[in-house]
């Protein structure tokens, strides 16, 4: 029987649905069309960049150097890889101007590896936030993606100095910045990937340490890809296959924009290659962090 506080028609749900619809109210977690959502997620780029921004400086307010570490930590990193591969190990031997050549591979790599890793956590730790507020979820992964690439540009500025005392300046310096718009694109789609997959399995986050690591021995940072191939005599189509990995697209098309000597072994079709991967993975990405779009903060 219906009380005056519970008017029969209003506790109906297909009513209240009936008088939300007439209202034009929808509910705060139904996932928009895409064309709406791509308008809405660009209305917030100004959230997306403040974003960045408060992490980066969040990240080394504790600290006594502050951010000062943004060019200590990339260079510590590189100093360390030098050490047990290029003086242990012997690597550098052979390889022209290998701190560069180092650098370079590091630098690309550690991009891409740290968008994968951050990004994975980006829904998980600002529950609060998705679940307060309506915005597209997005704009977290992709201002985690941002404050890399805040860290990307000084890592850049060091190489640019570096290669600059060493090979000295060149017009081919230019073709960097295409170079980094790609993995740009590319680092964009697989955060969004990762950043789907660390919402719902958390685990995740325990095993890509494990995927990276591996997958920064196979990339051809710490050596010469192409040269040793050919040391090895490795049969073609693994050629072809390791020259298919995208960081180590990426990590040549940089190379050979910035150092002469590695226009002589480069990777098979790199650019093409490094283009093909950006856009399938931007566009795979998104698709498949916007189809859960209201699935995010349940729970």
């Amino acid at each position: 029987m219906p009380t005056a506080a519970q008017p029969t028609g209003v506790t109906d749900p297909s009513a209240l649905a009936e008088l939300a619809e007439r209202y034009g109210l929808s509910k705060s977690s139904i996932r928009p069309p895409l064309s709406s959502y791509l308008r809405e997620l660009w209305s917030r780029r100004q959230f997306v960049v403040s974003y960045a921004t408060a992490r980066t400086y969040a990240m080394y307010a504790g600290a006594r150097l502050g951010s000062i570490w943004q060019v200590l930590t990339p260079l510590l990193n590189a100093a360390v890889y030098y050490l047990a591969f290029g003086v242990l190990l012997g690597t550098k031997n052979g390889i022209d101007n290998y701190v560069a050549f180092l650098l370079t591979g590091i630098f690309v790599f550690t991009f891409t590896q740290r968008c994968m890793t951050e990004g994975s956590r980006s829904l998980a730790l600002n529950l609060s936030l998705i679940r307060t507020l309506h915005f597209p979820r997005a704009t977290l992964p992709l201002a985690y993606v941002m404050n890399e690439l805040n860290q990307m540009l000084v890592s850049l500025g060091i190489l640019l100095v570096v290669v600059g005392f060493t090979d000295g300046p060149a017009w081919r310096w230019l073709l960097v910045a295409p170079a980094m718009v790609l993995q740009l694109m590319f680092n964009i789609g697989i955060t969004l990937v990762f950043a789907r997959i660390g919402t719902f399995v958390s685990d995740v986050t325990q095993l890509l340490p494990f995927v990276t690591r591996t997958w920064l021995y196979a990339s051809g940072i710490f050596f010469s890809l192409p040269a040793k191939l050919t040391e090895i005599d490795a049969p073609a189509w693994v050629v072809q296959v390791l020259a298919f990995n995208p960081i180590s697209a990426y990590i040549d098309i940089v190379r050979r924009s910035l150092l002469e000597e590695h226009q002589a072994n480069q990777l098979p079709h790199a650019w093409t290659i490094a283009a093909v991967w950006s856009i399938v993975m931007l566009v795979a990405g998104f698709l498949y962090f916007w189809q859960a779009e209201d699935r995010y903060g349940r729970g």
